[in-house]
Protein backbone atom coordinates (compact mmCIF):
# COMPACT_ATOMS: atom_id res chain seq x y z
CA UNK A 1 0.00 0.00 0.00
CA UNK A 2 1.38 3.40 -0.86
CA UNK A 3 2.74 5.61 1.91
CA UNK A 4 0.33 8.46 1.22
CA UNK A 5 -2.75 6.27 1.34
CA UNK A 6 -1.48 4.57 4.51
CA UNK A 7 -0.88 7.93 6.20
CA UNK A 8 -4.25 9.35 5.21
CA UNK A 9 -6.18 6.18 6.00
CA UNK A 10 -4.55 6.01 9.44
CA UNK A 11 -6.08 9.38 10.34
CA UNK A 12 -9.42 8.74 8.65
CA UNK A 13 -12.27 6.70 10.06
CA UNK A 14 -14.24 4.18 8.06
CA UNK A 15 -17.47 5.88 9.06
CA UNK A 16 -18.99 8.48 6.77
CA UNK A 17 -19.26 11.82 8.53
CA UNK A 18 -21.14 14.88 7.37
CA UNK A 19 -18.93 17.69 6.15
CA UNK A 20 -19.64 21.39 6.17
CA UNK A 21 -20.39 22.38 2.58
CA UNK A 22 -19.11 25.90 3.24
CA UNK A 23 -15.67 24.44 4.03
CA UNK A 24 -15.66 22.43 0.82
CA UNK A 25 -16.87 25.39 -1.23
CA UNK A 26 -14.33 27.77 0.30
CA UNK A 27 -11.39 25.86 -1.23
CA UNK A 28 -12.34 26.73 -4.83
CA UNK A 29 -15.21 29.18 -4.54
CA UNK A 30 -17.54 26.73 -6.27
CA UNK A 31 -19.08 23.70 -4.55
CA UNK A 32 -19.45 21.69 -7.77
CA UNK A 33 -15.86 22.34 -8.78
CA UNK A 34 -14.70 21.17 -5.35
CA UNK A 35 -16.79 18.01 -5.62
CA UNK A 36 -15.39 17.33 -9.11
CA UNK A 37 -11.85 17.62 -7.75
CA UNK A 38 -12.64 15.23 -4.89
CA UNK A 39 -14.27 12.78 -7.32
CA UNK A 40 -11.24 12.77 -9.62
CA UNK A 41 -8.91 12.18 -6.68
CA UNK A 42 -11.17 9.39 -5.38
CA UNK A 43 -10.92 7.69 -8.79
CA UNK A 44 -7.12 7.97 -8.68
CA UNK A 45 -7.02 6.44 -5.19
CA UNK A 46 -9.40 3.68 -6.22
CA UNK A 47 -7.33 2.76 -9.27
CA UNK A 48 -4.09 2.65 -7.29
CA UNK A 49 -5.68 0.53 -4.54
CA UNK A 50 -7.06 -1.92 -7.09
CA UNK A 51 -3.67 -2.23 -8.78
CA UNK A 52 -1.92 -2.85 -5.46
CA UNK A 53 -4.49 -5.42 -4.38
CA UNK A 54 -4.36 -7.28 -7.70
CA UNK A 55 -0.55 -7.28 -7.66
CA UNK A 56 -0.52 -8.76 -4.17
CA UNK A 57 -3.18 -11.34 -5.00
CA UNK A 58 -1.44 -12.33 -8.25
CA UNK A 59 1.37 -13.78 -6.15
CA UNK A 60 -1.08 -16.41 -4.90
CA UNK A 61 -2.70 -17.20 -8.24
CA UNK A 62 -2.28 -20.67 -9.59
CA UNK A 63 -1.63 -20.82 -13.30
CA UNK A 64 -2.76 -24.38 -13.86
CA UNK A 65 -6.00 -25.36 -15.51
CA UNK A 66 -7.04 -28.24 -13.32
CA UNK A 67 -10.40 -29.11 -11.90
CA UNK A 68 -8.97 -29.66 -8.46
CA UNK A 69 -10.54 -27.81 -5.60
CA UNK A 70 -8.85 -24.48 -5.03
CA UNK A 71 -7.58 -24.31 -1.49
CA UNK A 72 -8.01 -21.12 0.48
CA UNK A 73 -4.83 -19.33 1.36
CA UNK A 74 -5.03 -17.58 4.73
CA UNK A 75 -2.57 -14.89 3.70
CA UNK A 76 -4.66 -14.10 0.64
CA UNK A 77 -7.79 -13.82 2.79
CA UNK A 78 -6.03 -11.52 5.27
CA UNK A 79 -4.84 -9.21 2.47
CA UNK A 80 -8.36 -9.01 1.07
CA UNK A 81 -9.83 -8.27 4.50
CA UNK A 82 -7.25 -5.53 5.12
CA UNK A 83 -8.27 -3.78 1.91
CA UNK A 84 -11.97 -4.19 2.77
CA UNK A 85 -11.40 -2.49 6.14
CA UNK A 86 -9.78 0.55 4.52
CA UNK A 87 -11.84 3.72 4.24
CA UNK A 88 -13.71 4.37 1.02
CA UNK A 89 -11.63 6.25 -1.59
CA UNK A 90 -14.19 9.08 -1.56
CA UNK A 91 -13.68 9.51 2.18
CA UNK A 92 -9.90 9.55 1.72
CA UNK A 93 -10.13 12.06 -1.13
CA UNK A 94 -12.42 14.36 0.85
CA UNK A 95 -10.02 14.26 3.80
CA UNK A 96 -7.07 15.07 1.54
CA UNK A 97 -9.01 17.93 -0.06
CA UNK A 98 -9.96 19.48 3.26
CA UNK A 99 -6.36 19.21 4.49
CA UNK A 100 -5.07 20.92 1.29
CA UNK A 101 -3.11 17.85 0.20
CA UNK A 102 -4.53 17.87 -3.33
CA UNK A 103 -2.97 20.06 -5.99
CA UNK A 104 -5.49 21.34 -8.49
CA UNK A 105 -5.52 24.10 -11.05
CA UNK A 106 -8.16 25.63 -13.21
CA UNK A 107 -7.80 25.31 -16.96
CA UNK A 108 -7.88 28.41 -19.10
CA UNK A 109 -11.36 29.09 -20.40
CA UNK A 110 -10.22 31.95 -22.62
CA UNK A 111 -9.96 29.75 -25.70
CA UNK A 112 -13.15 31.14 -27.26
CA UNK A 113 -12.82 34.78 -26.16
Amino acid sequence: MSRLIRKVSANTSNVVETKNLADIKSKTGNLYESIAIVAKRANQINISLKEELHNKLDEFASHTDSLEEIHENKEQIEISKAYERMPNPAILATQEFLEDKIYHRKADNDLFS
